[in-house]
């Protein structure tokens, strides 16, 4: 039995891989500096891990793989060097695992997280027993991975570091092409770049699926035209070509009473009603996105409307984490200024007449002071906001600090609290019943919220 160890083995994208290969009969070890909340899953798997990094711990290995934060001259990976032990990075492997598979790639700026596992649940419900990796657990399944015994690999090609150009992939969706991670790509054209060169992996019977209201992703089906691809534009506007086969079509979009939006699907010139229980019309696009990847596997369109409804999203993807004393607490992921609009809009879409509260955690120096004046006005949902100090993520801490993004800011009631414990208790004391809490962070302010909770959950016991 191969034995792989996993170096950063505590982040999304290396925890889903190591329960793959768990169940794919791999023994599998892996270690990251500190604890993080999938550890206790992966252990409960039976997959051993070592907090802290030691030469020891790929003493047994017969292949090394390590996340982009993990640094040539990290000891785990100088030892594997030393002794002989292949050491590939998460791009160059996740094509070994797709191997044999019909390869479906979700990509793109925004949204890829709930589109890759709106498609996963689909495939799911409709009896397709597919294997994916997503960026998030799905509260559906509550997984991130699953090794499964259909034909299908489903998984979230994340652009950082260029990861999404090692994969294979015969479907490719493109929710969104829009500037971000400026410590590997520096320039807006270096982002788009990355994606022409994404769709170039396209085999000559592959098809790209795009979203035609973005122009980085719009571009691309031009493209995937020049390859000679098939390609497939959905959308909510007119801009979409009536007199092909392909296109997909959002007609309809309202507000319904589960909080989400309902619309009528068209794809493949067949029409389907969807009724989202997940908030915000940006949603509207990513279960469109699914359906095509359907259609074009030939499933139900129907079938797969209908299993969209019992769609209830992913882990800090407006992932309400409880009420207490009156007040909503929310978790979301969202950490660029269009991701913190679309989660601003959906919580005023889903809770119209409260006060909402928006708790930002800026996640690298590089994109805060890359996007800096889109952030100053990405708040206007939002009737409070609170703004903690930078999370560093993988870069050196700088002399540069958030509450410059904040004295830029038009928002009336908009404040610097660096700290997060002083934010939570700043929160305690002031949030009133009927108000929603929103912590928008890619890093670790989710500790705001479970202490905010804890708070209000003890509050409530103790008045009753």
């Amino acid at each position: 039995m191969e034995h792989i160890h996993l170096i950063g083995i505590g982040g999304s994208g290396l925890s889903a891989i190591a329960r793959l290969l768990k169940e794919m009969g791999y023994a599998v070890s892996g270690s990251d500096r500190a604890e993080t909340p999938l550890l206790a899953e992966l252990r409960s798997a039976g997959i051993t891990i070592g907090l802290g990094h030691s030469p020891q711990n790929v003493s047994d290995a017969d292949l090394v793989v390590r996340s982009s934060a993990i640094p040539d001259d990290n000891v785990e990976v100088a030892a594997a060097r030393a002794a002989g032990i292949p050491v590939l990075k998460r791009a160059n492997f996740l094509s070994r695992l797709m191997a044999g598979k019909t390869g479906i790639a979700v990509a793109g700026t925004h949204g890829k997280t709930t589109t890759t596992a709106m498609l996963v649940w689909l495939l799911t419900a409709l009896g397709q027993e597919p294997s994916f990796i997503v960026g998030g657990v799905l509260n559906n399944l509550g997984v991130n991975a699953r090794a499964g015994k259909g034909k299908t690999f489903v998984i979230e090609a994340d652009e950082y570091d260029r990861m999404f150009l090692g994969l294979k992939p015969v479907i490719e969706v493109v929710t969104n092409v829009e500037h971000d991670h400026p410590d590997c790509y520096p320039t807006p054209a270096d982002f788009q770049a990355a994606f022409v060169e994404f769709v170039k992996l396209l085999p000559p019977d592959g098809v790209l699926v795009a979203c035609v209201e973005d122009v980085g992703a719009n571009a691309l089906l031009a493209e995937a035209g020049r390859a000679g691809r098939k390609a497939v534009a959905y959308g909510i506007s007119d801009q979409l070509s009536m007199n092909s086969d392909q296109w997909a079509l959002a007609k309809n979009v309202k507000a319904n009473e589960r909080g989400g939006f309902s619309f009528e699907a068209i794809v493949n010139r067949q029409s389907s009603i969807v009724n989202l229980q997940v908030p915000g019309s940006h949603n509207v696009l990513n279960a469109l996105a699914s359906l095509v990847v359907v259609s074009l596997l030939g499933l139900s369109l129907e079938a797969a409307a209908q299993a969209l409804g019992q769609f209830t999203g992913t882990g800090r993807r407006f992932e309400v984490r409880g009420e207490a004393n009156g007040i909503v607490v929310i978790d979301d992921y969202a950490h660029h200024p269009t991701e913190i609009r679309a989660t601003l809009a959906a919580a005023r879409s889903r809770y119209p007449d409260r006060h909402i509260w928006a708790v930002w955690q800026p996640h690298t120096f590089s994109r805060t002071q890359t996007l800096f004046d889109q952030f100053t006005h990405a708040f206007a949902d939002a009737d409070q906001v609170i703004v903690t100090e930078i999370y560093a993520a993988r870069e050196p801490i700088q002399d540069y600090s958030a509450a410059q993004v904040v004295q830029a800011m038009p928002h009336l009631s908009a404040q610097f609290i660096p700290d997060l414990p002083a934010v939570s208790d700043y929160l305690v004391s002031h949030l009133r019943p009927g108000d929603v809490l929103l912590v928008l962070s890619a890093g670790d302010a989710d500790l705001v919220s479970t202490q905010v909770l804890a708070a209000m959950q003890t509050s409530e016991v103790r008045h009753a």
